[in-house]
Parts: structure tokens; sequence; C-alpha cells
């Protein structure tokens, strides 16, 4: 696989540079987020995932999440997978918002964890999603859901796993063989069950796909 590795700390940098090269996979590297939008650009193609630090020069505050944002806008699908020393769930919403799959926001403390890194990584570019616990607890509240995941109807999991992937309300239903007023009747019935009102604060589709990340990472 061909991955860029970006973060300020040259240290951390190439620590995971000599892992990801262990296991096999091409690595190129960005000092920063203006770098790594630079890099990205100049390889086009080449790049199967990124995988960025969520704070870095030159602002120094999300400056990783919106590169990892603009790079996905302008390449949909574009595998990434952020680090971060700290918890910080608004990040992790916006960008399950903007599409949930091919994308990874572990802690740093993770990467110690060399082989449960490395099947992440594979995981992401697969397409996959992979959230930390720690930071999914966050972005729940540190709550559990109202009501368990596993209280949904076999149909009601099924569409919701496709929100989970991003789907429209019109490709869940060509994708199950459903009208559109079958689909909306299974995600009102979907966020009524996950206790998700219409005057929570946070996002519906965007909580539901939290609780339903959660019930993943906990049967893991």
């Amino acid at each position: 696989m061909r991955i860029i590795v970006a973060d300020d700390s040259a240290l951390l940098r190439d620590g995971i540079s000599a892992l990801l090269e262990s296991a096999g996979h091409e690595v190129r590297t960005a000092v920063d987020a203006d770098d790594l939008r630079g890099r990205v650009e100049t390889v086009g193609a080449w790049v199967d995932l990124v995988v960025t630090d969520v704070r870095m020069p030159p602002g120094n505050r999300s400056d990783g999440v919106d590169a990892a944002l603009d790079l996905r806008r302008a390449r949909p699908g574009l595998p990434v997978l952020l680090l971060s020393n700290f918890i910080a769930a608004p990040y992790l919403t916006q960008l399950l918002s903007d599409n949930p799959r091919a994308l990874g926001y572990l802690l740093k403390d993770r990467v110690g964890r060399v082989d449960d890194f490395l099947k992440s990584i594979e995981l992401i570019a697969a397409g996959g999603t992979v959230i930390d616990p720690e930071i999914l607890s966050s972005a729940l509240g540190g709550r559990a859901p109202t009501t368990s995941i596993d209280a949904l109807s076999a149909r009601e999991q099924e569409v919701l796993a496709l929100i989970a992937e991003a789907r429209s309300n019109a490709e869940i239903a060509e994708t199950l063989f459903l009208s559109d007023s079958a689909v909306s009747k299974h995600i009102g019935s979907i966020f009524t069950k996950l206790g998700l009102a219409e005057s929570d604060p946070g996002h519906r589709r965007v909580r539901a796909v939290l609780l339903w990340l959660e019930a993943g990472a906990n049967k893991s």
C-alpha cells in the first residue's frame, strides 16, 4: 500500500513510517497540513491512504482535520486515518457528517499496539471505519444509548448499517428493494428506538452512526 504520513513531530512521523515500511508499505511524509495537501496533489492517484495528525502547523489547531476534509472532498473515498494525543469529539462528528467510509480516528497511544494498528490501516484502506472507543464514548457524551442497537429489528439494523456507509435514502431503498416511504419509516423508527429526538442537539444520522460504531466496538 502507498501511504503518506503527516505529522510535525519528526520522532513520531519517522516512527510510524518505519513501522509501516517494515510491514511492506511504501511511505512518503509531510511535515504540516499545507505540505500534506501539496504532497497528495503532487502524487495524485499514487496515494492509497493518508495518516495525519489532527493538530499541526501552520495553525496548530484542527489543521490536520481540515486538510483531511479538503482531500476527501477533492477525491471522494480517499482513505484517511487521523491520529491525536487528545480526545476531540467534535472533529469526529464533522468527519462522519462528511462521509464515514474509509475513515479512522485513533489516539496516538494505539500505535504502540502494532498488530491492531496495522489491522486498522488495512480495514480503513478497504473502506471500513475505525474509531477509538474513548473518542466514541466522548462523542456520545459519556453515556450509553437509551436503547441498545440490539433492540432494532433486523431490517432496521440493515438500514442503519447503510446509513453508516453514508448511503442516501434513495440508495438505501434501491439496495434493500424498499420504497422511499418504507425507508423513511424505518429511519424514523431507528431514531425513536435510539432516543434521538428531533430536539437532539447533534445531527441524528451522525449520532445514530456513532451508536452503531460503538456497538461494533463493544462486540470486538
